[in-house]
């Protein structure tokens, strides 16, 4: 009772590295876990807790009572006992074998190993020893441990590739630790908000040696994440068990009721109400009977002494309901659970649920899942790695007004010829382009080209891999950034390696050096990602990379003619189905600069209104851009999603599908998808911002009969 009521008094987090005596004092949760429902103390009370709170077994106990008085019972207990405490058994084993599993599934999660770093020492613990800020050391493909602080790993300048899929279903996530952190013995204090559920989201500050640092989300690599490419790594421990993200968004292992068990209770109910009925009426028939007749039969059936009629009639009701007991099935539940338990092994045994690719068929982990199944009315599914491929390819682009990869090279036979790209040695064999006259552009030294293939190399979140010379991977948070970032290599211009202070190209074969002056992070809310630059030569540029409506309100007025030219563009490629970005840029003035980068230093050490003082900052500094262009990427659907979709509709489930692509290409995918049909009469679009919008476009074009 005492740690729950700490949870939620707890305003703020202050932890000590290496020091656990200071870290125990706070009482903070240690890192195991438990996921289960019952121990062996809790489980007799609250099993028969949840099974009395089924209506027919709350009867035949409530009968079993009844039977148990001598004046009304008419029939032994036991055959009231004996049928519901086989039932009571058979749930109870079914319930209890569930929990087990769920207890070897956290022990067998507690009791792995990590290394920990004690008294100087790495040593072997079970993950349900560590504690908050204990440092611990990760290898490559191992998962983490708790909610850390990164500090130094085996990459260059700490940085680090963890996957997240387990997580928020992104593919992987891009890490690096504070440069001030890339020592293990520091003796750093962590000041940082309190557990919560907020995967994206992390604000603290470390002190160290009198300075203070800013922590971000970018610095943390949660529990449920598992580190790739990485040969290790070391982390502070800020959260650990239930205090977790991944635990925070687990909640609480809690009594699910079915509509079949919600149905079997309104049918049990009505059951009720016919027996009670039936037992008024036999028992108004009995208090007529005895005050017309019942006095003449005395002689040989004699009234106890000081049970006269109203007290009679009240014992034979309850002796008519002890009688009639039979009109309520015990055996209800229990047929229930066993038709659940045979329909559970058809869903294991359906050869169309089978994955032969990978030898995996469908597993029910749960008895109820089929009828869980059954009662789906709604479905929303995100459109990116779930609907589609999430493998992207650069498609088209358009350059300072001119648009390319429409155009494709013919041979005399008609085929497609391809780019050969055997001049660039750092080039993906894999890529493949058709447009000829880009890559001539390119090689011409047009700048507003180079400037487009330098945004892209500089303007991301990917972390290169090169295990041998000129054998480049990217490893990227999201694959059309992946795209992107492999177009910009084939084309010359080739994102080599990343430093937190700087980015290093090889731009037409010459090495350039950049340093990272700030990074814009990508969210939901801004829909776009900028990066400040200095080239060798002393100028600062800011690139952007973003949504077109978003990125429109921010350009130049200069830029209006190219915009509209642009925007056709989009069009046609939103037309195709393709996700499309543009692409801008500004000069920035080292006097500007120079106080922008204080205030952004200041902001970003504050424990409150850090994410809106931040937020300011950068609407300031990104506007009045000069457009560049705009990317063109394909993502494909998955086999059998619209076979899928169709059948899914037939069975009148409701099927919503979230994207952040163009009006154009969200209406494209929606047919091509068949979320969308030629025979939908009454299609209309909805394009309100607000909810009071929304619900007034609904009535007009949906007036309530």
């Amino acid at each position: 009772c005492f740690y729950f009521l700490r949870l939620f008094t707890e305003e703020e987090r202050l932890l000590r590295a290496n020091d656990r005596a200071f870290n125990l004092s706070q009482q903070y949760a240690n890192n195991a876990i438990k996921t289960s429902k019952y121990n062996v103390f809790s489980f007799l009370p609250l099993n028969l807790f949840e099974q009395f709170s089924r209506l027919a077994n709350a009867y035949f106990l409530f009968l079993l009572v009844l039977q148990l008085i001598p004046q009304i019972s008419s029939v032994p207990w036991f055959t009231t006992a004996v049928p519901l405490a086989i039932v009571l058994s058979v749930t109870a084993v079914k319930d209890a074998n569930d929990d087990i599993n769920r207890h070897k599934q956290d022990k067998l999660v507690n009791n792995r190993l990590v290394k920990v770093l004690l008294n100087g020492e790495l040593r072997e613990e079970k993950w349900m020893n560590v504690q908050v800020g204990d440092i611990v050391k990760l290898e490559s493909n191992q998962f983490v441990t708790a909610d850390l602080l990164l500090l130094s790993s085996s990459e260059p300048l700490n940085l680090i590739y963890v996957e997240t899929a387990e997580l928020d279903g992104v593919s992987a996530a891009l890490k690096t630790a504070s440069h001030c952190c890339c020592h293990l013995c520091f003796l750093g204090e962590v000041r940082c908000e309190p557990p919560n559920n907020h995967l994206d989201k992390f604000k603290g500050t470390l002190t160290l040696d009198g300075q203070q640092y800013g922590l971000d989300n970018d610095k943390v690599v949660l529990r449920g994440c598992t580190v790739r490419n990485t040969e290790w790594c070391f982390g502070l421990v800020i959260f650990g068990g239930p205090d977790t993200k991944l635990m925070q968004n687990s909640g609480r292992t809690t009594f699910k009721r079915t509509s079949i068990d919600q149905l079997m209770n309104i049918l049990v109910l009505c059951i009720f109400g016919f027996l009670a009925t039936t037992c008024a009426i036999m028992t108004v028939g009995h208090a007529l009977w005895e005050e017309k007749e019942g006095s003449a039969f005395t002689a040989f059936l004699p009234r106890k002494p000081g049970v006269d009629v109203p007290l009679s009639s009240f014992y034979s009701f309850w002796s008519y309901v002890i009688v009639l007991n039979t009109m309520v099935p015990i055996s209800l539940y229990v047929s229930v659970e066993m038709i659940r338990l045979g329909n559970s092994f058809f869903i294991d045994w359906d050869r169309k649920m089978y994955h032969p690719g990978k030898d995996t068929p469908a597993q029910a982990r749960t008895t109820t899942l089929n009828e869980e199944l059954g009662q789906i009315k709604y479905i929303f599914s995100d459109k990116t790695g779930t609907l589609t491929q999430n493998i992207m390819t650069f498609n088209k682009c358009s350059i300072n007004g001119k648009n390319y990869g429409r155009k494709r090279n013919l041979q005399k036979t008609g085929t497609i010829v391809e780019l050969d790209f055997s001049w660039n040695q750092l080039a993906d064999p894999k890529f493949i382009f058709h447009d000829y006259s880009l890559l001539e552009t390119i090689k011409e030294g047009n700048p507003e080209a180079q400037a487009f293939f330098r945004l892209l190399a500089l303007c991301h979140t990917v972390m290169p891999e090169e295990k041998k010379e000129g054998e480049l991977n990217y490893q990227a948070q999201s694959p059309d950034e992946g795209a992107l970032v492999t177009a910009a290599r084939n084309f010359g211009f080739v994102f080599r390696s990343r430093t937190p202070e700087t980015i290093t190209l090889m731009e037409m074969g010459k090495k350039v050096t950049y340093e990272l002056l700030a990074v814009l992070d990508f969210n939901n809310t801004r829909k776009r990602m900028s990066v400040i630059v200095r080239d060798p030569e002393g100028k600062m540029t800011l690139y952007c990379k973003g949504a077109d409506t978003i990125i429109y309100e921010r350009l130049h007025p200069s830029c209006n003619k190219l915009k509209d030219v642009t925007t056709g563009h989009l069009n046609e490629y939103a037309g195709d189905g393709l996700r499309t970005l543009v692409l801008a840029y500004k000069d920035l003035e080292e006097s500007y600069m120079g106080r922008w980068m204080e205030r952004h230093h200041e902001v970003s050490t504050a424990m409150e209104g850090r994410e809106e003082g931040l937020d300011e900052l950068y609407e300031e500094i990104e506007k009045d851009l000069m457009l560049l262009g705009a990317t063109a990427v394909e993502d494909k659907l998955q086999d059998g999603v619209p076979q899928t979709i169709e059948q899914l509709a037939k069975a009148d489930i409701k099927i919503w599908v979230l994207t952040g692509d163009k009006q154009e290409t969200a209406e494209n995918i929606g047919y091509s998808c068949n979320m969308l049909r030629e025979e939908m009469k009454d299609i209309f679009i909805v394009a309100a911002n607000t909810a009071d919008g929304v619900k007034e476009e609904l009535f007009t074009l949906l007036p309530p009969e």
